[in-house]
C-alpha cells in the first residue's frame, strides 16, 4: 500500500512512483494499491497506467509505505509501515504515534535508520532538501538586501516550487550568477561569505546550487581575512565549508580534536562556529544535531551580535531544521508559500517575512516537496531494491529469525508491538 501525504498542503511526494509500481508487478508479482490525493506529483492516472490499483481503502495491504508521519486512526492491528516516523530522538510529538503503533502490535521500520555497516545512510531526501534550501535562502537574501534598500541580483529568484523542474531552478540561479560576474554585487555586501556547516548529502545539495554562481571556495582559517581586507573579488560568493573540527574544540586545554572522540563525548567540547560568524553574510545548517552536542549559534550569542547594530548576518539557511537545535532560534517552522521568519535577538519573538531587525531564518522542515518529482524518483529508485524483501517477509516469526536484509532490519523501531533492542532506549519518551 502506498498512502497519501496530508501532514502539509505542500507535501506532493511519493516513496514509490508509477514506473516502480510497474517494476514491482512486473518483475515480482508484488500488487501495489494507492491511496487517491489531489496534490500528489504523480496523477492518479499514471499509478493505473502502471498497473497499479488506486483506492481509498488500503488497510488490508499488509505492508504500507509513506514519506511523513501518519495519524494514529490510520495503523492497523498487526501491519508493518514504513516511514520517516521522526521518533529516534524521542520527539515529544510523535510519541502518542509511536505508542498507538506499540499497541496495535504493528512493525514500525524507518527510513532514517537504513544503514550500511558503517552507519551511511541509503534512503534519503537530504539532496533535495540542500538543493531547495539553498535557493531558498538565496531567495531570502534578496529580499531581505532589497527591503534594507540595496539593489542585489537575487531579487531574480523565484520560490524552489515555482520552477518547472531542477533544470529551470539551475538555468534561474545560472542567471543571477551571470550578473554577478558581469556587474559584481553591491559594495555594501561585499566580500558576501557564506557559509556551510556539514557536508554531507543536504550539504552537498547546496553545493550543487552554488556551483552555478561565480565562486570561490576558501577555508575556515581564511574567513577573518578575506572579509577584513581589501583585495576581494566583488563578482563572486565566497563559500566556505565548515567540519566537525571547525565547530568545537576540547574544553581541556591539553586537548586535541578527534572525530570519533567528539562523536563518543561531545561533552569534552565546546562550540567555537561563533567566532566565524560576524564574518559571514549567510550561514547555512546542513549538520546531524542531537542536543548532546554544542549548537552552531545561539540565542545569547545573537543579542550580542546585533548588539553593536546590525552585522554582516543577513540570512541563517537552517536546512537541518531541528527546533531549537544547532541554530537555536530556529523557534518554529515554516511552510514553502512563507518560508522565512526575522528572530528579534532581544525579544525572542518572530516576525513572518524578512523585515525587521534580526536574522532572517529559512526553517521549511519538508524541503524536498519543493521539488517532489526528481526527489521522489531518486528516493523510490533506492527503495525499490529494498521493497520485495520487505513486502516478502514473515513478520510473524521472532525478531531475530526475521529475514530481512541488513540494511532494513537496522531501521526495524517496532516489531509486533515491541521496540526493538537497538531502540529501547525510546521507552524513556514514551
Amino acid at each position: 500500500g502506498v498512502r497519501r501525504e496530508d501532514k502539509s498542503r505542500w507535501e506532493r511526494r511519493v516513496p514509490v512512483t508509477p514506473a516502480d509500481a510497474r517494476m514491482l508487478k512486473e518483475e515480482h508479482g508484488i500488487d501495489v494499491w494507492v491511496q487517491p490525493s489531489p496534490i500528489r506529483v504523480f496523477l492518479e492516472e499514471e499509478f493505473e497506467e502502471a498497473g497499479a490499483r488506486v483506492q481509498e481503502d488500503i488497510s488490508s495491504c499488509p505492508v504500507v509505505f509513506a514519506v511523513k508521519e501518519i495519524p494514529e486512526d490510520f495503523f492497523e492491528p498487526g501491519r508493518a509501515y514504513v516511514f520517516f516516523s521522526h521518533t529516534i530522538k524521542g520527539q515529544p510529538d510523535n510519541m502518542p504515534m509511536l505508542q498507538r503503533i506499540l499497541d496495535l502490535g504493528c512493525t514500525l521500520i524507518d527510513y532514517e535508520k537504513v544503514t550500511d555497516e558503517n552507519g551511511r545512510r541509503l534512503i534519503f531526501f537530504g539532496r533535495h532538501a540542500g538543493l531547495a534550501g539553498m535557493v531558498e535562502t538565496l531567495w531570502a537574501l534578496g529580499r531581505r538586501l532589497e527591503w534594507e534598500g540595496i539593489p542585489n541580483p537575487f531579487t531574480q529568484l523565484r520560490h524552489t516550487y515555482e520552477y518547472e523542474d531542477l533544470d529551470h531552478v539551475k538555468e534561474a540561479v545560472s542567471k543571477v550568477g551571470d550578473r554577478i560576474k558581469a556587474e559584481g554585487l553591491p559594495e555594501s555586501v561585499t566580500p558576501l561569505i557564506c557559509g556551510i556547516a556539514g557536508y554531507g548529502n543536504v550539504g552537498r545539495g547546496t553545493w550543487e546550487i552554488l556551483d552555478c554562481l561565480p565562486i570561490e571556495e576558501i577555508e575556515p582559517q581564511q574567513v577573518a581575512s578575506v572579509a577584513e581586507g581589501s583585495d576581494y573579488n566583488a563578482n563572486a560568493i565566497y563559500k566556505v565549508v565548515f567540519k566537525e573540527e571547525d565547530t568545537v574544540e576540547p574544553i581541556s586545554p591539553d586537548g586535541h580534536f578527534e572525530l570519533q572522540d567528539f562523536y563518543d563525548h561531545p561533552e569534552k567540547y565546546r562550540g567555537t562556529f561563533e567566532s566565524y560568524v560576524p564574518y559571514l553574510t549567510v550561514v547555512v545548517n546542513c549538520i546531524y544535531w542531537e542536543a548532546k552536542y554544542p549548537r552552531l549559534i545561539t540565542k545569547k550569542y545573537l543579542q550580542e551580535l546585533y548588539g553593536g547594530g546590525q552585522p554582516r548576518l543577513r540570512v541563517i539557511g537552517d536546512i537541518s531544521c531541528d527546533f531549537e537545535g544547532a541554530i537555536e532560534c530556529t523557534v518554529r517552522y515554516t511552510e514553502a508559500g512563507n518560508p522565512v521568519f526575522v528572530y528579534d535577538p532581544f525579544t525572542g519573538e518572530t516576525t513572518d517575512g524578512f523585515k525587521g531587525k534580526g536574522p532572517v531564518i529559512m526553517a521549511v522542515d519538508i524541503l524536498p516537496s519543493e521539488l517532489p518529482r526528481e526527489a521522489s524518483v531518486d528516493f523510490s529508485g533506492v527503495l525499490q531494491e529494498f521493497v520485495p524483501a520487505i513486502a516478502k517477509a514473515d513478520y510473524s516469526v521472532p525478531f531475530e529469525q526475521l529475514d530481512l536484509p541488513p540494511e532494513i532490519k537496522r531501521a526495524v523501531i517496532a516489531y509486533r508491538g515491541e521496540l526493538t533492542p537497538d531502540y529501547r532506549y525510546i521507552e524513556e519518551f514514551l
